[in-house]
């Protein structure tokens, strides 16, 4: 076979099949490879004459010009060593595989170890934008080698979203910057979703809203300083009615939320790191929460509380939760970018907080309009400890602090969970405390285990006989 192809796709699910059709569609033949015949005979009759697609291992490879680039879009974990395996034999040296999974970034430094033995090319590379974003243009995150990423850069430019006419893609480091770039940004989805799914409780069991007043309010917001993809889907999957039952469809769902690991993979990584992600945590925590809900339904009998009605101002409240969502949001990203300055330093990443900002702004699930404001912090101060310190969005938090204490007070008495609201709350309270009272924590460990402490006053290490 005429080696004619500029990139192969291994695996061609949803995301897979849209992303080389992206490909396709911006001028390269590309080449796709599938054990499931149904997939491979679908992207047949769609791909046109760009496309050639196959069950063979050996045809795709050979379809593909040297130095072969190579796109993985399989299941993280034991399929990515898998079909690594299968084709690394075939492969020449100075050939590149890359991993566009959320595979876990230790096990992408493991792959990139192994294959740079044989003298192969591996990399890591975060992609967001879901099925349409994969399809139209989606944010992508490529972290290794910078001369093997050079060498595709022109392709990925091509079918990245583009923001002001800039692609959202950059090489954002050597070894697995990509993906742990790609699992901070799924943290901090996590975080975002699990708010607005607490705003919208706030506003329907505590404010009495209809799914449709509830739609109008999200659709204003998105029209406002909290226009994002995230807060755009609220409002359309608020109007969307079920076929099956002619109810809004929100109302027929069950309340379990899923998930692959990914933000768990960043509550993990950063309490290895000891960064705080207060929000991102009870993110992970209440997704594990919804997983009991035969238990919560029983406990909803037994723990039964007397139902209270709101009796205030609706458009006041209603006011206070916008501005205690932006204040909660910037608290959350500021959490995830406080990790990414903290990952750069362990793991010799060297990342551009300011790139990281720009390539979210478009094609992404975390897209949103503050990013531009994230950017600007950190053009302005590269080496910028926390989003917080930045003097213009710390202005704009305190002008809606109040607003988020309201927002809280009105969830604690209405009995309505916010744990997101009130670990963001409590993130921004200890983040401004000058003096916290770890002084006390201090004092015990020395107490029960003569595990020392520091003083205010003399350097040094010190221990009390207690008793």
């Amino acid at each position: 076979m005429n080696p004619s192809c500029d990139l192969g796709m291994v695996g061609l699910g949803v995301m897979g099949r849209n992303l080389l059709l992206n490909f396709a569609d911006h001028g390269f033949r590309v080449a796709g490879l599938d054990t499931d015949p149904a997939k491979v005979t679908a992207l047949s009759a769609e791909g046109g004459s760009r496309v050639i697609a196959t069950g063979e291992a050996r045809t795709f490879i050979d379809s593909l010009r040297l130095p072969r680039a190579i796109i993985l879009l399989v299941p993280a974990g034991k399929a990515v060593d898998a079909v690594t395996g299968q084709l690394s034999p075939h492969l020449a040296a100075g050939d590149l595989v890359i991993d566009a999974g959320n595979s876990h970034f230790k096990d992408t430094e493991r792959r990139a170890k192994e294959l740079a033995a044989r003298k192969l090319h591996f990399f890591g590379l975060g992609v967001s934008g879901g099925e349409s974003g994969a399809r139209r243009g989606p944010s992508m995150m490529p972290g290794g080698p910078r001369e093997a990423f050079e060498r595709v850069r022109p392709m990925l430019e091509a079918v990245a979203a583009k923001v002001d006419g800039q692609p959202c893609v950059a090489w954002l480091g050597p070894g697995a910057a990509g993906h742990y770039v790609k699992m901070v940004h799924n943290g901090i989805e996590y975080g975002v979703m699990q708010l607005l799914a607490e705003a919208y409780d706030l506003m329907h069991r505590g404010l009495g809203f209809s799914n449709t007043q509830m739609a109008e309010v999200f659709g204003a917001w998105s029209q406002g300083p909290l226009q994002s993809f995230l807060v755009e889907i609220t409002a359309k999957i608020l109007n969307k009615l079920d076929p099956k039952t002619g109810n809004h469809l929100v109302d027929e769902i069950l309340d379990v939320a899923r998930q692959k690991g990914t933000g768990k993979w960043t509550s993990q990584e950063a309490m290895d790191l000891q960064v705080p992600l207060l929000t991102i945590d009870a993110a992970v925590a209440l997704r594990d929460l919804s997983a009991y809900d035969r238990e919560r339904t029983a406990a909803s009998r037994l723990l039964n509380r007397p139902d209270k009605a709101f009796a205030g101002d609706r458009a006041a409240a209603l006011a206070q939760l916008e501005n205690a969502c932006h204040a909660a949001i910037v608290a959350t990203y500021a959490q995830g970018f406080a990790l990414l300055r903290k990952a750069s330093e362990v793991h010799g990443y060297n990342l551009e907080l300011a790139t990281v900002a720009r390539i979210w702004r478009g094609g992404c699930i975390i897209r949103a309009a503050l990013l531009e404001d994230f950017r600007a912090a950190y053009n302005a101060q590269p080496q910028l400890p926390n989003l917080l310190q930045d003097p213009k969005l710390a202005q704009q938090l305190m002008k809606r602090d109040e607003d988020l204490r309201a927002a809280l007070r009105l969830a604690i008495d209405l009995g309505i969970p916010a744990a997101c609201f009130l670990s963001a709350l409590a993130y921004l309270d200890a983040y401004r405390s000058a003096r916290l009272p770890t002084n006390l924590i201090q004092a015990m460990r020395d107490f029960f285990g003569a595990h020392t402490y520091e003083r205010i006053d003399e350097p040094g290490t010190f221990h009390t006989q207690w008793e």
